[in-house]
């Protein structure tokens, strides 16, 4: 199983689809690799070798694209600065509660967690 910034990708699978269990790449960016990587794109991880492996982080560093830790450090760094302004996005983070707009009298069951009971009911 091929180790890419920190992230295994599974060896069975073409190499377009198991660059993406990366985290920030996607469809999108997983087929430019493969194009400027000049990789066969019915090839699979497990047939990788040094090289080729080393091309792909080549590129990635080229690209600068955020990816895994640092993508991670980023996007937490965003929601604690939102909820240290206590601004609206930032108050529904913190709360759990459903941050875009939705409504949540009778939805939002995945958001707020399972239903607890009132007092007096069983």
């Amino acid at each position: 199983m091929p180790r890419l910034l920190g992230a295994d990708i599974p060896a069975n699978k073409k190499v377009a689809y198991s660059l993406r269990y990366i985290n920030g790449i996607g469809p999108a960016r997983a087929d430019i690799i493969v194009k400027e990587a000049k990789i066969d794109p019915d090839s699979r991880a497990s047939e990788l070798n040094e090289a080729q492996l080393n091309q792909i982080l080549q590129i990635m560093n080229e690209h600068k694209w955020l990816l895994e830790g640092d993508l991670r450090r980023d996007l937490a760094a965003n929601l604690k600065r939102l909820q240290a302004i206590n601004c609206y996005r930032g108050l529904r983070h913190r709360r759990g509660l459903p941050v875009r707009g939705q409504r949540t009298s009778t939805n939002a069951r995945t958001r707020k967690g399972s239903r607890k009971p009132v007092g007096g009911h069983k």
